[in-house]
C-alpha cells in the first residue's frame, strides 16, 4: 500500500466520511482538528519511521493529503 492509501486508510477509522480528494483542506471540512492532529502526527512517526519535529507542526504540512505526502517524502529523503 502507497503512503497516500495508508494516510487515508488512517482516516477512514477515525473520521466519519473521510473520503476526500487528495488536496481537500482536511481542516476546512471539519474532518480534522489541530487535537486529532496530533494522533496523526504518532501514526505517521510509527508507520512511516520519521520523525516530526517541532518545526514541522504547521498546519499547513497537514492541510491536505498531498502535503502529509510530501512532508513523509522529505522526511525520508532528509535521512
Amino acid at each position: 500500500m502507497d503512503t497516500t492509501n495508508k494516510i487515508k486508510s488512517f482516516l477512514t477509522k477515525f473520521v466519519r466520511d473521510a473520503d476526500v480528494g487528495d488536496d481537500e483542506d482536511l481542516f476546512a471540512t471539519g474532518l480534522v482538528t489541530s487535537l486529532f492532529a496530533m494522533h496523526l502526527v504518532l501514526f505517521l512517526e510509527k508507520e512511516f519511521q520519521v520523525k516530526v519535529d517541532n518545526k514541522d507542526l504547521d498546519f499547513d504540512n497537514f492541510r491536505t493529503i498531498n502535503a502529509i505526502v510530501s512532508l513523509i517524502e522529505k522526511k525520508r529523503n532528509s535521512v
